[in-house]
C-alpha cells in the first residue's frame, strides 16, 4: 500500500511539474492577441485608450476616468474606458470597459467589484441571458445579468438601493458571459497556439428604487444595444459564426 502511494506522489508530482514547465515556457513565448474593442493610443504611455462613444441619438454622455484606488490596484498595462449615458428620460447608467495587457489579473470575478462597494447580490435573480442585437447584424450577446441591494443612508435616514449590473468579456474573436469560460479559452488559447487572448470586461450599471429592477433592465437593455456596437468590434462578419468560440 505504501509502494502504491509512493507511487500515486510521484506520477502527481512529474505531472505538476510538466504542466508548470510548459505554461512556463508559453508565456515566455506568448503573443499578446488583438482587443475585441475600439482603441486608441494613450500619450506618454504604453496603455490604450478604450475608445467608447461620445454621441449617442437620446442621450448627453459624460466620459469618466477610473478611480486612482482600481488603477493602483491593477497591473500596470492594465487599459480603460468609462462612460455615463444619461437619456433625455433622466435615466443614468456607468457603462465602464476594462482591457487587460500581459497580465491576465487585469480582469477578476466581476462580482468581487460589486461586493467590495457594499452590494449584496441576489443570486436567485442573477443569471445569463441573450442580448439581441441589431448591429452590424442580427446575432444574441450572452450577458451576465445581476441584482443587487445596498442599505446605506441618506440625510441620515436609512435607504435600501437597488442595482442592475450587466457584464461581459469579449476579445478579438469571441465573447461569453461566463467568468470560467474566458479563463478557460485564454488557457487553451495560450497552450495551443501561444497566444494571450487579450480580453476586455465589459460592464454597463444602473442604480433604481426597489420594484424597478425589471424596467431598469429593459431600459439598459435599450442602451446597450444603440450602444455596444458604437465601440465592441466582435462579431466582425456574419460568416464569423463561431464567434463565441464554439
Amino acid at each position: 500500500m505504501n509502494r502504491e502511494k509512493t507511487l500515486i506522489l510521484v506520477v502527481f508530482l512529474v505531472l505538476t511539474a510538466a504542466t508548470a514547465a510548459v505554461i512556463k515556457h508559453a508565456g515566455a513565448h506568448q503573443k499578446l492577441g488583438p482587443p475585441g474593442v475600439r482603441t486608441a493610443p494613450l500619450p506618454g504611455s504604453r496603455n490604450l485608450q478604450v475608445v467608447l462613444p461620445t454621441h449617442l441619438n437620446g442621450y448627453d454622455i459624460l466620459l469618466t476616468t477610473q478611480s486612482q484606488m482600481v488603477v493602483d490596484a491593477l497591473p500596470a498595462d492594465t487599459s480603460f474606458g468609462s462612460a455615463l449615458f444619461t437619456g433625455r428620460d433622466g435615466f443614468k447608467s456607468l457603462a465602464n470597459v476594462v482591457l487587460m495587457g500581459t497580465d491576465r489579473s487585469s480582469i477578476h470575478k466581476p462580482q468581487v467589484c460589486l461586493t467590495g462597494q457594499g452590494w449584496e447580490i441576489e443570486d436567485a435573480a442573477s443569471k445569463v441571458e441573450q442580448l439581441p442585437m441589431t448591429r452590424p447584424f442580427a446575432y444574441d450577446l450572452p450577458v451576465m445579468h445581476l441584482v443587487a441591494t445596498l442599505k446605506t443612508q441618506v440625510d441620515g435616514q436609512p435607504r435600501v438601493l437597488r442595482g442592475v449590473y450587466v457584464y461581459w468579456f469579449v476579445d478579438g474573436a469571441k465573447f461569453t458571459a461566463e467568468h470560467w469560460q474566458r479563463m478557460w479559452w485564454m488557457a487553451r488559447d495560450m497552450l495551443s497556439t501561444g497566444v494571450l487572448d487579450r480580453f476586455a470586461y465589459i460592464s454597463y450599471f444602473a442604480v433604481c428604487e426597489p420594484g424597478q429592477e425589471a424596467a431598469t433592465y429593459e431600459r439598459l437593455k435599450q442602451l446597450m444595444v444603440a450602444s455596444v456596437p458604437e465601440f465592441q468590434l466582435v462579431p466582425r462578419e456574419k460568416l464569423a459564426l463561431n464567434a463565441r468560440g464554439d
